[in-house]
């Protein structure tokens, strides 16, 4: 039992996975974040131009 804990100590692939997962949350949320932003100012740009067209 006393080797079975230890081992369960030691193991780390578990807080790997973790890790790996919150780095690609942290991308994620950039990407989202960064299209918002080019979204918000292509619209702008395209009604910009739309306004000039008329």
């Amino acid at each position: 039992m006393k080797t079975l804990i230890s081992r369960f100590i030691k193991e780390e692939s578990g807080a790997t996975a973790i890790e790996y997962g919150l780095i690609a949350a942290g991308i994620a949320i950039a990407i989202i974040t960064a299209v918002q932003g080019v979204g918000t100012q292509l619209s702008a740009n395209f009604t910009t131009i739309s306004t000039s067209l008329k």
